[in-house]
């Protein structure tokens, strides 16, 4: 979970919101508890390594609504992947001047793209080693960061009275959406159900630690970037923000310390994520919910969704700056993630036990950051609004085509058809092990 969001979100988010940028994060955390109270219930019912994918086929069965939200939910993974990826480039430029450098910031996110690639070729042991490993560097580093930050600084305290830029409802929502971003990592867990021991209880405990722990942890950040850089400075280095609020406090030393957890947090969720999303697209092409072709390739089909990944984040990567690609990636998952609630209240409820009012809340609060970020977003980058909804459009377009000229899936929701959402597991399982 603890990516680009801690690293890359907090200067974007002053930038919408102002001062206030410390409560988005805690709005975000808030909304994402309710959020996840759905992939909890859906995760102990029906833990898959199709994760998300198989929660909407559950819900919505063989059908649009579950391949369009299914691969909104890939593309707004494989979009996170490039924000790893650029906010890799970012940190890592400061290494040599401290500034961002044109082609070096999408040169070095490419490169750790292709990395990540080779080390997921591998196969699933070495994944598990490497993202562990990893994992637990970056989040004692981070903790060690936080507490060294504030024990430092000249004073704890964040300056609500900033006015520059001005707080706004609509800023404050964008701003909101944007955390979202830091803490959706969650999701990737849901793959898991596979490999985990005992799935049905610890896919949802996995999920539920993981935000505790994000929450305190980027609390603690927060206040050692707000108590060593002014609201202008933040903004300002918005793409590397914990790198220059290292330096004022630590000097040099900050500074090298800061990027290589930068480095090391953004390529462990690059490693993680390519795995986990590369698994759901094959699920749904197991489940001919999916165009799919082989171009020659070969192998399994969980090979080659991993080369579409890793293609695709490329691109991104290439071509998308930091501010661009966070916005695409929240705006799909929101939608997807209402997809998730509406499908669990309408079809659901009663098969995994969930409370009415939480799904409802979850849905308005969705409803509620999702219409906050577009408008915010219309007035500043209409551009993305409408590459989102271009994009959206076409989905929609390409899944009803795929989906019209295939034969008719019998059952109209998934649950009617346990047994083949099982054996769609143990296929993915076999094809793991070749």
């Amino acid at each position: 979970m603890i990516g680009a969001g801690i690293f890359a979100l907090t200067g974007q988010m002053a930038e919408m919101t102002g001062a206030l940028f410390p409560l988005a994060f805690l709005s975000a955390a808030l909304i994402v508890s309710f959020s996840a109270y759905s992939y909890v219930k859906m995760s102990n019912a029906y833990p898959s390594a199709g994760g998300i994918g198989m929660y909407l086929y559950k819900a919505y069965g063989s059908t649009l609504p579950t391949a369009f939200n299914a691969l909104l939910m890939y593309f707004s993974m494989v979009i996170a992947q490039s924000f790893l990826a650029r906010t890799f480039g970012s940190y890592t430029v400061q290494l040599i001047d401290g500034g961002d450098h044109g082609i070096l910031v999408p040169g070095l996110g490419v490169g750790l793209l292709l990395v990540a690639f080779l080390i997921n070729l591998s196969g699933n042991r070495l994944i598990e080693g490497v993202a562990s490993f990893i994992g637990f560097l970056k989040v004692g580093g981070i903790i060690l960061f936080g507490v060294v930050g504030v024990w430092l600084a000249d004073s704890l305290a964040v300056d609500f009275t900033q006015s520059t830029p001005e707080s706004t409802i609509t800023g404050f929502l964008g701003a909101t959406a944007l955390g979202i971003l830091a803490f959706k990592g969650f999701t990737t867990i849901t793959n898991s159900g596979s490999e985990l021991k005992d799935p049905h209880r610890n896919v949802g405990r996995a999920i539920m630690l993981s935000i505790v722990l994000c929450v305190v942890i980027y609390t603690l950040v927060g206040f050692a970037v707000s108590s060593n850089l002014s609201l202008s400075e933040i903004i300002a280095t918005r793409n590397y923000s914990l790198a220059a609020a290292a330096k004022p406090v630590l000097g040099k030393y900050g500074l090298w310390f800061t990027v290589i957890l930068a480095m090391m947090a953004t390529a462990g969720g690059i490693i993680a994520s390519i795995f986990a999303v590369s698994r759901m697209l094959a699920m749904l092409t197991e489940m001919k919910l999916v165009p799919h072709s082989h171009f020659g390739m070969p192998g399994t089909i969980q090979k080659h969704t991993l080369v579409y990944t890793v293609v695709l984040g490329l691109i991104l990567t290439a071509f998308f700056d930091l501010t661009r690609i966070a916005a695409l990636g929240i705006i799909f998952y929101l939608v997807m993630d209402i997809s998730v609630h509406w499908g669990i209240l309408r079809y659901l409820r009663k098969d995994v036990g969930a409370k009415i009012w939480v799904l409802l809340t979850a849905i308005v609060l969705d409803l509620v950051v999702l219409a906050g970020f577009v408008l915010f977003k219309l007035t500043s980058d209409s551009l993305v609004i409408g590459v989102a909804g271009v994009a959206m459009a076409l989905i929609l377009l390409v899944e009803g085509i795929f989906l019209s000229r295939r034969p008719a899936a019998a059952g109209t929701h998934a649950h009617q058809s346990h047994n083949q959402s099982e054996n769609m597991d143990q296929k993915q399982g076999e094809n793991d092990d070749v």
